[in-house]
């Protein structure tokens, strides 16, 4: 099972988080309601996979992990476009960050680069949990087949202006995900996330970070 950062996992057992320090009340609670977990950006270990379970409220994360067996289903943001999820939802009238994906869609399939929803977007997507707000941005993961140019980035950059909602959009890079924002404004050192924590780099195209 390939596992990546943001992708989505509907757990068979919501008592089955492997946890380093006492669970909340509220995350028995919020597992009831839809038991999917977050794939963090982590190292897998020992088999243990790196989940984030969410809240009712941005303050309520809490980070545990996970086994293989324990999932029923695996779901990854390009899954969720590939479906058209949005197009089921009665809400995508009524929330911004819903209702423009078909135009978030048509802009990325114009520049050939495979993306999906993440943040409350995609888990409410996936797990059929209302979890956006009308003041909610959309979060969305770009994975770049090959090298993003800084121009391609800012055409993409200013179509997603246009939108009527704040588009943060993770690029995917061979070692780690930067900010299609800071990235197109050619900043000399972008913040690149990696499997170790964050860093400053020059080149976030460069292979050899973690």
């Amino acid at each position: 099972m390939d596992i990546k950062a943001h992708d989505l996992l509907h757990l068979n057992n919501i008592s089955s988080l492997i946890t380093e320090r006492p669970e909340p009340k509220w995350v028995h609670e919020s597992l009831t309601l839809a038991p999917f977990a977050v794939v963090l950006r982590a190292p897998i270990k020992n088999g243990n996979i790196p989940v984030g379970i969410r809240g009712s409220s941005r303050s309520e994360r809490f980070a545990a992990f996970i086994l293989e067996e324990s999932i029923i289903e695996h779901i990854t943001p390009e899954n969720l476009v590939a479906q058209k999820v949005w197009r089921q939802s009665p809400r995508q009238h009524e929330v911004h960050a819903l209702g423009c994906l078909d135009r978030v869609d048509e802009i990325l399939q114009f520049y050939q680069l495979p993306w999906g929803p993440g943040g409350s977007v995609g888990f409410e997507l996936a797990s059929g949990r209302a979890t956006v707000t009308v003041a909610s941005d959309l979060d969305i993961v770009v994975r770049p087949p090959s090298f993003l140019s800084l121009e391609k980035a800012e055409r993409i950059l200013h179509e997603f202006s246009t939108l009527p909602v704040r588009v943060d959009a993770q690029i995917e890079t061979p070692s780690g995900a930067i900010s299609l924002i800071e990235y197109a404004r050619g900043e000399s050192q972008l913040l690149l996330r990696t499997m170790d924590g964050p860093r400053l780099v020059k080149d976030p195209w460069e292979k050899g970070y973690r």
